[in-house]
């Protein structure tokens, strides 16, 4: 189906299915500018007002201060995939918490970007049907991929990616510097994460966004 409403819809559904004493932990992974971050937007916006309490929380509030993110260069594959995040912290301080056993007591960051260091706030306690929407990269990686009650990858073909991004980032990059960061890093550390973790066979939905106003669900558990 390709109605964007009918598509969220679907999605709310899923999130809806999911039953726990815990909160609800959602994956919205996908390459980078697949169009994650509207989604999981648009995706909380319907499950509030559905009355449900909505977590959001982003990968990009986990990254490690940027002498560790590139330490093995600016456009290391490698370093973009295991360099780059703090999962320890992702699994600490924010989905054990929300998981089972956990004690509800989250933190939604341990990073300013302002500053370009780790910081700590204060804990939020969450109330046990509460709903996390999680979007990033790499969120079916093995470190993470048994903490998610729901996973959605949004799937968009490299050019699309691409396009997507030089029109996101030209007011601070070069659409040539652009490119060069999409091929010889982002789209090489997509490449060696579905090597090492295949997301797609683990997703229990699919969302094809090559056409935002008209993406297609490929499937659902």
């Amino acid at each position: 189906m390709g109605d964007r409403v009918e598509v969220l819809t679907r999605l709310a559904e899923a999130v809806g299915s999911v039953s726990g004493a815990h909160p609800t932990r959602v994956a919205v992974d996908g390459p980078p500018a697949a169009g994650k971050t509207t989604l999981a937007d648009e995706l909380a916006l319907v499950l509030r007002a559905q009355g449900r309490s909505v977590i959001r929380a982003t990968i990009d509030d986990f990254l490690f201060p940027r002498a560790q993110r590139y330490r093995r260069g600016e456009y290391s594959a490698e370093s973009c995939y295991f360099d780059a995040h703090d999962i320890g912290a992702v699994n600490r301080v924010l989905l054990d918490p929300l998981g089972p056993g956990g004690d509800r007591r989250f933190q939604h960051t341990v990073y300013d970007h302002a500053a370009d260091t780790a910081v700590s706030p204060a804990a939020t306690t969450a109330c046990a049907d509460a709903v996390l929407i999680f979007d990033g990269v790499f969120l079916m990686r093995p470190e993470l991929i048994d903490r998610w009650d729901l996973r959605v990858f949004v799937s968009t073909t490299f050019e699309k990616t691409l396009d997507r991004a030089v029109m996101r980032d030209r007011g601070t990059s070069s659409p040539a510097a652009i490119e060069r960061r999409w091929r010889e890093r982002y789209l090489p550390a997509q490449q060696l994460y579905f090597a090492i973790a295949r997301p797609t066979d683990h997703a229990d939905v699919i969302v094809h966004n090559d056409e935002p106003v008209k993406p297609v669900r490929e499937c659902d558990r």
